[in-house]
């Protein structure tokens, strides 16, 4: 990197509407009730933010028998099963649900579908939190499928009465594969087509397709466990260039710069943009960088905050 080397990062990147209402949920009912507050799961999946919030005296959980009985217990952004609801409920826990509005909604279109006694095809990712919550949201059981050649397997009890959903953290290009063998094996199934992908999962893909275009090598900030920037690498991958997801600047390994003159960075919807300027800074330690960024969609997306947390400001 003796060479001036171009920084561009991607517009849009990091934090989608849905995080941010999620952590600030958090924020807020430590403010309100005070430490501790139990989460059950990562509140988002970045270990940064988990450990933020951990130090604030948030407290996280895998299940709800690690709670207390009546305490504060928050629900992640990637939701959970009627069942854990039902728990929650039964042992006293004052519940705020931090699911994303956008998971919910694909709760209720399920929930919608079942109840035309159609068959619910899910297209996501098996063992996924969010994938996991709206298989437990929806009755009458529902099929998982993640790949066009899963559409084969599937044994359904009456071909004109299926439906599907997706996960909102897919990538587009995938799921339409998906969707379109669905529709090959079951011409009368309905759905929202990507719909149910969320804005800014379908804003970050594209923005890294651009940015991919324009670089020698994309880094892509985010968790090893996060969907969506596992999706990033991906695609940038898929564009023909060297991708690396990496948590944070310390995993940056000098063995990847060699010979690039410029190279991208974007961020997954849950890492936070400090995490983007510590590398772009780790980054200029090696040699002279120039930083630009390239034009792409604004986002303005704000959720509102649960009813009991409205009027507190975290």
């Amino acid at each position: 990197m003796a060479e001036r080397t171009r920084i561009i990062l991607a517009q849009p990147r990091g934090f989608c509407a849905g995080v941010e209402r999620a952590i600030e949920i958090v924020e807020r009912a430590l403010q309100k009730f005070g430490p501790p507050v139990y989460v059950r799961h990562e509140i988002v999946h970045n270990r940064h933010v988990v450990e933020s919030l951990r130090a604030k005296g948030a407290r996280f959980v895998e299940t709800l028998d690690e709670v207390p009985a009546g305490q504060i217990t928050i629900f992640s952004a990637h939701g959970v099963a009627r069942t854990v609801e039902n728990e929650a409920g039964e042992r006293g826990l004052h519940v705020i649900d931090a699911t994303c509005p956008l998971v919910s909604k694909v709760h209720i279109e399920g929930r919608r579908y079942s109840a035309q006694g159609r068959e619910v095809i899910l297209i996501g990712h098996e063992g996924h939190p969010e994938v996991e919550g709206t298989m437990g949201q929806i009755p009458g059981g529902v099929h998982l499928i993640s790949a066009p050649e899963d559409v084969a397997r599937l044994n359904v009890r009456n071909p004109e009465m299926v439906a599907y959903v997706t996960q909102t953290t897919l990538s587009v290009d995938d799921t339409c594969a998906v969707i379109e063998a669905l529709k090959r094996r079951f011409p009368a199934i309905i759905g929202p087509d990507t719909k149910d992908i969320c804005y800014a999962t379908q804003n970050r893909q594209g923005a890294v397709r651009n940015l991919a275009d324009q670089v020698d090598l994309v880094l892509v900030v985010g968790a090893p466990n996060s969907s969506n920037s596992n999706r990033l690498r991906e695609i940038a991958a898929e564009c023909g260039k060297p991708a690396y997801l990496i948590e944070d600047a310390s995993q940056l390994q000098t063995k990847w710069l060699e010979n690039t003159r410029a190279i991208g960075i974007t961020a997954g919807a849950s890492a936070p943009d400090g995490l983007v300027q510590d590398l772009i800074a780790a980054l200029g330690e090696r040699g002279p960088i120039d930083v630009s960024v390239l034009s792409g969609i604004e986002e303005n997306v704000r959720f509102r905050m649960p009813a009991e947390l409205a009027d507190s400001a975290a």
